[in-house]
């Protein structure tokens, strides 16, 4: 990856909030036993409805012409039912609405982060094991694309960095980065913090 791409300056312009909630997802232990790891899922859940819609955006498919195949709602679903759980009870809209065209520049700053946590799920599959989960039960949302982890966000961030952005644009992807990590702050404190009843 080239030192002035995208998604290395992506990864500085967010990397104060990405480490903050890194350190929050790691105090709250969700792979402590599977009561904590549902709260987990309920976030990812939440997460992938508000970017559902930014799958099926014409702009966005003729940047990454793979992008259908990599949502992860239906899986993060599938994990629920696994688990006899259902996904968290909310009043949030998502952030994108189906049917409306969405920003290109901002989506793709939350698109990079959907992107990079599946890169860095590795960890989080060998951590789900320990609870007797798998790619096959509970635990499918955090496999790996069929052509693997590294080859998938190296197809991605070459196709991150194709458009040819304004700095006006360019902020507003790294703005895109920085609210999608935001928000899930917020999902991870509202499920393991803020609403303890909720297991």
């Amino acid at each position: 990856m080239s030192a002035h791409s995208r998604a290395r300056r992506l990864k500085a312009a967010s990397h104060q909030i990405h480490d903050s909630l890194d350190k929050t997802i790691m105090a709250a232990d969700p792979f402590a036993d599977r009561g904590r790891y549902v709260r987990f899922l309920r976030v990812q859940h939440a997460f992938h409805k508000d970017i559902a819609a930014l799958y099926d955006q014409p702009e966005l498919a003729a940047l990454i012409p793979d992008l259908s195949h990599r949502r992860r709602e239906a899986e993060v679903r599938a994990d629920l039912a696994d688990l006899d759980a259902e996904p968290a009870t909310d009043d949030d809209p998502p952030r994108f609405a189906a049917g409306q065209a969405a920003d290109v520049p901002t989506a793709l700053g939350w698109l990079y982060v959907a992107e990079g946590s599946n890169l860095g799920a590795a960890f989080l599959l060998k951590a789900a094991a320990g609870l007797g989960l798998s790619e096959a039960f509970g635990a499918r949302h955090l496999a790996p694309a069929s052509e693997g982890r590294a080859n998938a966000w190296r197809a991605f961030t070459a196709r991150l960095d194709a458009p040819d952005f304004s700095a006006e644009e360019e902020e507003r992807v790294n703005e895109g980065a920085r609210d999608a990590f935001r928000r899930v702050r917020e999902l991870v404190d509202r499920a393991f913090y803020f609403d303890a009843g909720q297991a």
